[in-house]
This record gives C-alpha cells, sequence and structure tokens, in this order.
C-alpha cells in the first residue's frame, strides 16, 4: 500500500482545526491507518492551535504528513522562529503550554526543526505497521491474504500455496481475478451478481465506518 507524503496549504484560524482533522481522517483512512485517527488528529489540532495561540491567527501554515520508517509523521509549518513551543505539566491549571503536553503523551516523539524562514513543529506516532507499505494484520485481511494465496495457486501453475505475500501489481490482479470468478459462480448458481455485490459493499462499509466514527 503506497502511503505518498502530501501536505496542504492553511490559514492558521481556529474555524480551520475542525477541517484540517476531517483531511486527516480522510488520508488516515485512504492509507488503511485508521486506528491512528484519535491519536493525529488530536495532534493536529494542537499543533495548529499552537501557531495560533503563540504566532498568530492569520498566520500562514502548512500541514505536512508522511510516513518516515513505520511512523506516521505530522509536520506544522509556520514563518516565526522565535515562538517555540513549551511543554508544561498537562494537570496545571495554566491552559498555557498544555497542548504540547498532549501531544507528548500522544505521540512517539516531537520536536521543532529551525530553518532561516520557518519552522517545522513536528511528532511521531508508530503505526504498528510491519514496514511503511504494509499493512494492520486485522482478521479480515489475513482471511484475505490466506484465500489469494490460494487462489494464486490455483491459477498460476508452480506456486505453492503457502508462498509469501503477493507483490502489489501481482496482488491486485488476483483480486480482481478471483472477484470475477466468484461473480461467476454466483451467476451460475441463479443469483443475481449485481445483488451480491451491493451486499458486500453494504457490509464493507458498514465494516469500516466503525473506527472512522466522529471527526
Amino acid at each position: 500500500m503506497p502511503r505518498k507524503p502530501w501536505d496542504i496549504a492553511f490559514t492558521a484560524e481556529p474555524a480551520e482545526v475542525a477541517a484540517l482533522r476531517r483531511i486527516m481522517r480522510l488520508h488516515l483512512g485512504i492509507w488503511g491507518l485508521q486506528h491512528l485517527v484519535d491519536g493525529a488528529q488530536l495532534c493536529v489540532s494542537e499543533l495548529v492551535s499552537n501557531v495560533i495561540t503563540h504566532v498568530g491567527p492569520g498566520t500562514p501554515a502548512t500541514l505536512s504528513v508522511s510516513m518516515k520508517g513505520t511512523h506516521l509523521r505530522i509536520e506544522v509549518h509556520d514563518p516565526d522562529t522565535r515562538a517555540l513551543p513549551t511543554l508544561r505539566d498537562a494537570g496545571t491549571e495554566s491552559e498555557e503550554g498544555r497542548g504540547m503536553a498532549l501531544v507528548d503523551a500522544v505521540a512517539d516523539c516531537w520536536g521543532v526543526l529551525l530553518h532561516p524562514d520557518r519552522k517545522v513543529t513536528w511528532c511521531e506516532l508508530t503505526t504498528q505497521l510491519p514496514t511503511a507499505d504494509g499493512h494492520g494484520e486485522a482478521s479480515s485481511v489475513m482471511r484475505a491474504e490466506a484465500l489469494l494465496r490460494h487462489y494464486a495457486a490455483a491459477v498460476q501453475p508452480g506456486r505453492r500455496a503457502g508462498a509469501g505475500r503477493l507483490a502489489s501489481t501481482v496482488a491486485e490482479e488476483t483480486v480482481i481475478a478471483a472477484i470475477t470468478d466468484l461473480l461467476h459462480w454466483f451467476r451460475a448458481h441463479g443469483r443475481d451478481a449485481d445483488d451480491m455485490l451491493d451486499r458486500a459493499q453494504m457490509r464493507f462499509e458498514a465494516e469500516y465506518a466503525v473506527p472512522r466514527q466522529g471527526l
């Protein structure tokens, strides 16, 4: 699963925070990292709020998200190299500095990079993936992997059913071939193929929607 870096320019205003949280949720869904949504959204909220509070509303900024090894890296760029984030005890009564304490509690690590024209406040969250382009071992995915290995062995003479994970391009073609054959099976048994696809799509969306609830 390729996870290409992306970034988005924004103006540091309170109204932008909710939009950036939604964008983060959507991208993590596409990347198959739904289990990181809550933590990543919190980090985005606090890093952006830190710019609003300490640099000023209306500041032009950029949110950048990428994979660094098996960690999700979140960066917020702003043009002020003097206003550095501060870390205070999240349990204190003062609101100032608590945002970075929350980031510190959620992220594996965080820091600040200073450049001549900007600073970059970043944090990283562990994904628990085996590789940067791998995927989580959910039971549904593991069942699909096992099925595809056996299917590939049936359509590719000489391939062992227990062989390792299929290459990305081969896996995609194998999935398409398997779905096509299943539709033929449904039709051969008097079922409506389109109806079966609709039912499968509804079940997939119902299962997929569970970790995506909330902003």
